[in-house]
């Protein structure tokens, strides 16, 4: 049984992981209407930049078993922040989207936090 939910938990963290990557690249290539909504969210010019780097590291680190708990903890991190910033703001129709790949992050980070204990 244990090797199955191994085997869910890489499979879950590479999706993740794709989408990371999907969304780094996004975000470092946003387009006007973006640009415009993280003007309306309060956020400098540069911020996507930020986002998009985090995003990044969040799915490389996904990508390797020894860094995947790091790599779910940022992407929940980032995650989390992009969910508050759109209900702080009223931007309801962007929320779902974030708050779902917050899910998946966190699952990940406990898969993974349950995969190291039983190897320890």
């Amino acid at each position: 049984m244990a090797k199955s939910t191994l085997s869910f938990s890489s499979i879950l963290a590479w999706l993740l992981a794709a989408f990371f990557l999907v969304g780094s690249y996004g975000n470092a290539f946003i387009t006007a209407d973006y640009a415009a909504a993280y003007a309306r969210w309060g956020y400098p010019d540069w911020f996507h930049y930020l986002t998009a780097a985090l995003e990044l590291a969040a799915a490389l680190l996904l990508i390797g078993s020894g860094t995947r708990i790091c790599g779910a903890g940022l992407g929940a991190v980032v995650m989390s922040a992009a969910t508050l910033t759109t209900l702080a703001n009223g931007d309801y129709s962007h929320t779902t989207a974030p708050a779902i790949v917050l899910l998946v992050s966190l699952t990940v980070l406990a898969l993974s936090l349950s995969a190291r204990r039983r190897t320890a």
